[in-house]
């Protein structure tokens, strides 16, 4: 079996040690890339999961500065891909270029802007290159076959085939037509078709893992951070506890003799 596990963590749930622990338990595993969602209090794509873990982060008091500090101090020790899943009014009120420069200074390997239409992304795209970043797109299951080309054609890193319709969240069952979508992708663009929203078990990751070159995790580890924050476990416990989920996700892998 080909494929990569790509957890999404959101920077400083429940603290900043906790998120940078994640990270390097996920790159012990192998993991290909990791995505750091920008805490944002009016998120469009996230479901209530990961909303809720952007209001937990936010009341604590945690800043811009801070994700950019974290990611500058996991870069030193991790080898996996990092990427930013942020916000477009994020990155236009702090100044694209300095947004994605400071990004890119910071270790960051790529972007994802959920929130800007592929009509209107020339100009967020050839800023994304210039900062030396990968442009990540996302397809949507109900992206008409012109849109799903030129998101394609914009991507460069790899590109995000959205498994189910609707915003972020875990899934009992993922679209039928899948390994459809994600060969047409991968033929357009060249690049590595990775797999998101709604993938939560293992068993997902096996499925997903057997037509596309990776698996996107993202509410169901936040869910998992929740619930050990709910539970009152100290901080090591928390992250023990999170890291033998991670773990559990990652053997989704392994090839079924």
């Amino acid at each position: 079996m080909c494929g990569a596990f790509l957890p999404y963590f959101t920077a400083g749930f429940p603290d900043a040690e906790a998120t940078a622990a994640l990270i390097r338990h996920a790159d012990s595993l192998g993991a290909a890339v990791v995505e750091l969602g920008f805490p944002f209090s009016d998120s469009i794509a996230d479901g209530p999961v990961i909303q809720e873990s952007f209001h937990y982060v936010l009341e604590n008091g945690h800043k811009l500065e801070n994700t950019f500090r974290l990611v500058s101090q996991v870069r030193k020790s991790v080898a996996c891909g990092l990427v930013a899943m942020v916000s477009y009014s994020i990155v236009h009120r702090f100044g694209v270029d300095a947004f994605l420069a400071q990004s890119a200074a910071a270790g960051f390997d790529g972007v994802i802007l959920p929130d800007v239409p592929v009509e209107e992304s020339c100009l967020a795209v050839a800023a994304v290159t210039r900062a030396g970043l990968c442009h990540i797109g996302l397809v949507a299951p109900t992206t008409s076959p012109q849109r799903r080309i030129a998101i394609a054609k914009n991507s460069t890193g790899f590109v995000y085939q959205i498994a189910v319709s609707g915003i972020t969240g875990e899934r009992a069952r993922l679209a039928d037509d899948l390994p459809q979508s994600v060969a047409e992708l991968r033929r357009v663009s060249g690049l590595p078709v990775c797999v998101g929203f709604g993938v939560s078990s293992a068993d997902h990751v096996r499925q997903v893992c057997r037509y596309a070159d990776g698996a996107i995790v993202g509410s169901a580890i936040i869910r998992r951070i929740d619930n050990a924050l709910r539970a009152g476990l100290p901080r090591d416990e928390l992250i023990r506890s999170v890291a033998g989920f991670l773990d559990e996700l990652a053997s989704g892998l392994v090839e079924e003799s």
